[in-house]
């Protein structure tokens, strides 16, 4: 869901002090292109996908995506686009009339906002600061991945994402609900939309068919949130997913989705993807070693997957409302944000 690739190679355009590649033009290519532009270095986006574009994810952008669209001169930009705020959490488990929930504030706002505008809104920023936006590249010497890996989980276990937009009456709260090995995101996006989003293993998706309008409804909680809503784009989905985190094998600067594929519950992905690919865009341009640039990120990015993978336990064994019990909601929000 982020950028692929970046590397440096000759300046393609005027003269700067380094030349820019990047093979993906999502959130983390994006950011990339844009700190290193502001390092004044030339720099190429090859990005094969038409913009903008539905992808498949929680479209919930932490508080903390403040600082770092500042950084990059984005946050007027993204304000422009009217996203909705979310300043409520809550955690519905179970799939019958009997189930539990818990709610609380958020400790500071936060923004929902589609893909299809903010991926929109980075990449056409970064084209009209000087980027060239390309659709094939050559070979790099330097590299800066970012993709994802993939699932090596057997059929049955491996999980798939799946997402759609809805109209109607819309809330400030982020959403959570849990029942059988799945759980499903709800939070309101710009225009008064709101975005469905949710993970689930391929044998508990057979159990419908791979028919989500079917899945939502399983939940009552989820189908009573959702009946006063209408259904406007149709499902996308995409998988299998594999989580994980990589910090480089000596030669290659690791951003986005390839440096660390956390559980998407997190509500973290998005700012990690601007916060990784802007390190690694300015970290190419002056010269940080991979070593240097990898411990960073590991510093900012281990405890949230580590945090993650609990979750992800205790949902996969069904003790999900037992930890939501225990630990309260604003440190599970906290626990799980890329440390500064």
């Amino acid at each position: 869901m982020t950028s692929r690739q970046a590397t440096r190679s000759p300046a393609p355009q005027e003269p700067a002090p380094h030349g820019v590649t990047i093979l993906g033009g999502g959130p983390a290519g994006a950011s990339a292109a844009l700190a290193a532009l502001h390092e004044g270095a030339g720099v190429q986006v090859v990005e094969r996908s038409k913009f903008p574009r539905h992808k498949v994810c929680g479209e919930f952008l932490s508080p903390e995506i403040q600082r770092e669209l500042e950084r990059l001169e984005m946050w007027q930009a993204f304000l422009d686009l009217a996203p909705a705020r979310v300043r409520r959490m809550s955690f519905h488990f179970g799939d019958g009339r009997g189930r539990r929930e818990k709610h609380c504030a958020l400790p500071e706002p936060a923004w929902g906002l589609s893909r299809y505008a903010f991926d929109a809104l980075l990449l056409n920023a970064a084209e009209q600061r000087g980027a060239q936006i390309l659709r094939e590249s050559g070979e790099p010497a330097q590299v800066v991945a970012t993709g994802r890996a993939a699932a090596a989980k057997h059929r049955g276990a491996r999980l798939f994402g799946f997402k759609a937009h809805f109209e109607g009456p819309a809330n400030d709260a982020v959403e959570l609900y849990f029942f059988g090995r799945c759980y499903v995101g709800v939070n309101a996006i710009e225009g008064g939309r709101t975005n469905v989003c949710g993970l689930a293993p391929e044998d508990f998706l057979r159990e419908f068919n791979f028919d989500y309008d079917a899945l939502v409804r399983h939940s009552h909680a989820l189908a009573d949130r959702l009946a006063p809503l209408t259904r406007s784009t149709q499902w996308f989905s995409t998988g299998p997913l594999e989580f994980g985190q990589s910090f480089g094998d000596g030669n290659q600067y690791l951003a986005g989705d390839s440096l660390s594929f956390v559980d998407p519950f997190t509500g973290s992905g998005l700012l990690a993807a601007v916060k990784s690919g802007a390190l690694a865009g300015q970290s190419v341009c002056r010269s940080v070693s991979v070593e240097d640039y990898s411990a960073g990120c590991r510093a900012m990015l281990r405890r949230p997957f580590e945090v993650a993978v609990l979750i992800r336990t205790a949902v996969e064994r069904g003790w999900a409302d037992r930890l939501a019990a225990w630990v309260p909601g604003k440190w599970l929000f906290q626990l799980t944000r890329p440390l500064s």
